[in-house]
């Protein structure tokens, strides 16, 4: 079960939707996998300046790894920190390589009519908060979500969630920022984990004090 942080506010993101939350500098938001099958996609941006984003490419060069860690900080396009993953308690097991689902994906995968997406998700989320971004943004991060580096090096091989009900993260804010989710609607590719592969809710908590807490790092730098 999730661990019972201060929280001000708690949010059910529907199987197949997507919410955005505001964050205060310092505060943080849980997400939790209520059925632990559920891979959740994610997205921050400044909130004095949505044309700073938080940035996959960046986020690799700044902590020497394919995904994250606890004490690894999330990075923008502007290179500075924008949220550190606090807690884990899942098995650690996070993607920052796949570009989230849109539209075209689906068309792709042969879908003849309109499906929901990620990418339609973070639109909607964020709209709701009254903010209009300026442009699509493909390189979520991947949360819960099992791709697995082949032995070759360079193969990518895409596998079931492995969390269990109740695991959660813990994400922190370094600045005033949006986070925007998306209980991710994949159902063709087999993603979601044991079984039948059916999307599902996901819940949000965001905390205002308890959570753990880990020193921000600086950027990594050749010795």
């Amino acid at each position: 079960m999730s661990a019972e942080y201060q929280h001000r506010e708690a949010i059910t993101i529907p199987a197949r939707y997507g919410k955005a939350v505001r964050l205060k500098k310092g505060e943080a938001v849980q997400v939790i996998n209520l059925h632990g099958t559920q891979v959740v996609d994610c997205w921050a941006y400044n909130a004095e300046d949505v044309t700073e984003y938080m940035c996959m490419e960046a986020t690799r060069v700044w902590n020497q790894r394919l995904n994250p860690k606890v004490g690894d900080s999330f990075i923008t396009s502007q290179r500075h920190p924008i949220l550190t993953l606090v807690a884990d308690t899942s098995p650690g097991v996070h993607d920052s390589f796949m570009a989230a689902c849109d539209a075209r994906r689906y068309e792709l995968l042969g879908c003849t009519e309109y499906h929901r997406n990620c990418h339609d998700n973070l639109f909607e989320g964020m709209r709701e908060l009254g903010v209009e971004l300026p442009h699509g943004n493909l390189a979520s991060l991947n949360i819960f979500m099992n791709i697995q580096v082949q032995p070759d090096g360079i193969t990518l091989k895409t596998l079931p969630v492995v969390t269990k009900p109740g695991d959660y993260i813990v994400l922190r804010a370094e600045m005033d920022c949006f986070v925007a989710f998306s209980a991710c609607p994949q159902d063709i590719v087999s993603i979601q984990g044991q079984g039948d592969n059916t999307p599902r809710d996901a819940e949000l908590r965001i905390l205002t004090a308890g959570f753990p807490q880990v020193q921000l790092k600086g950027a990594w730098v050749p010795a």
